[in-house]
């Protein structure tokens, strides 16, 4: 299988001959560039694996979270370099409901699946439904806020006024993501440390190799993006879908394609708490840590962007995960039945987001 993981490699040259060589059309290159990011999600896999098996399934889940946002986090900088805030709000919007119903519930049914049950800590999965509400929150403030002062102010002075507010919620969100980090992995790590199993295949990897491996697939996954990104319009085209629909769930599946292929794999190990603190925990980061960076970076670029969801269906869609995630995670057990649960959900915002029109800038 190592062999295997190892070939499925050469799919990232073979993505950047097609986009920088060949004479092809750009879906060629969005659909290569979707192949080598499996592997390289793989890797990603792997890496997480190596060092959740010495530092534990808080950290390791914190690390497979994070090295799989950063891809999405430079492919959002890119985006927004252009000028483009609009999609980059459709892939936060993505990851937060990929992560957290697709991501959760992919892992729950197939690591459930000849299983009576998964159980986890309730501690943890009371604390990340708090957070979730926290996202809920943030992310609606922002929108009522402008609502309310469209009618006041001219259009200009609601724009600048969303900027600023949106610039105080992210240095918020930042800060409680911080202390979370503190309360969680240092005051008290005894309360959150997961009771599971760590079944290890082999001699461990020395930390410097996994460190080594999660940082080159980390980087080779952002390129591969990128590429993605660069053919999303032209493929939107092609295939007659808006880039609105590829922006929240095409972009975001594959933009989050290692926490998946590592969620999934924990799950069949038993380790139900390393897949909640990957999946709930990269939708926590997007929200907390992810999205606000994007808001200082994009003043920075002089580009501002802000937290003002204009459509109803994205913050519709980011209340349904912390009220599904909430209502099957807070007993501490999961069955296939309640996985199967998330993915409808997550279907059901997909066709929704289908058949919406996007905003006009998309």
């Amino acid at each position: 299988m190592k062999h295997v993981a190892l070939w499925l490699l050469l799919l990232v040259p073979i993505a950047a001959a097609v986009h920088y060589l060949l004479d092809v059309p750009p879906l060629w290159t969005f659909v290569a560039g979707v192949a080598a990011i499996v592997p390289l999600a793989e890797w990603i896999r792997r890496g997480t694996e190596q060092i959740s098996h010495r530092a534990g399934a808080a950290v390791g889940g914190l690390l497979n979270a994070t090295f799989g946002n950063t891809a999405e986090l430079v492919l959002a900088i890119f985006v927004l370099l252009t000028g483009q805030a609009d999609v980059v709000k459709a892939q936060i919007t993505g990851s937060i409901i990929g992560n957290g119903l697709l991501g959760l519930g992919l892992a729950i049914t197939i690591g459930t699946w000849g299983k009576q049950q998964l159980a986890f800590k309730r501690e943890r999965a009371s604390l990340l439904s708090s957070l979730l509400m926290l996202v809920v929150i943030a992310l609606l403030v922002p929108a009522l806020f402008n609502y309310t002062e469209r009618g006041i102010f001219a259009s200009t002075e609601v724009t600048s006024l969303d900027e600023k507010l949106s610039l105080c919620v992210a240095v918020v969100l930042i800060v409680v993501y911080a202390a979370n980090l503190v309360y969680t992995l240092v005051t008290d790590r005894d309360v959150f440390a997961p009771d599971e199993p760590r079944e290890s295949k082999g001699e461990p990897w020395p930390l410097r190799r996994s460190i080594a491996v999660l940082v080159g697939a980390t980087i080779g996954t952002a390129w591969m993006a990128e590429l993605v990104s660069g053919a999303l319009g032209a493929t939107a085209r092609t295939i007659g879908v808006s880039t609105f629909f590829l922006g929240v769930i095409v972009l975001a599946i594959i933009g989050n394609v290692a926490e998946y292929v590592s969620s999934i794999y924990f799950a069949r190990q038993g380790r139900l708490a390393l897949v909640a603190a990957i999946t709930v925990g990269s939708t926590i980061q997007v929200a907390l840590l992810v999205a606000p960076i994007l808001v200082l970076v994009s003043h920075v670029a002089g580009h501002p962007m802000n937290l003002v969801f204009d459509n109803p269906l994205e913050l519709i869609a980011i209340a349904s995960v912390a009220f599904v995630v909430n209502a099957i995670t807070r007993d501490g057990q999961a069955t296939w039945f309640e996985g199967v649960l998330l993915i409808a959900v997550y279907v059901l915002l997909a066709f929704a987001f289908f058949f919406a029109t996007p905003p006009p800038s998309m």
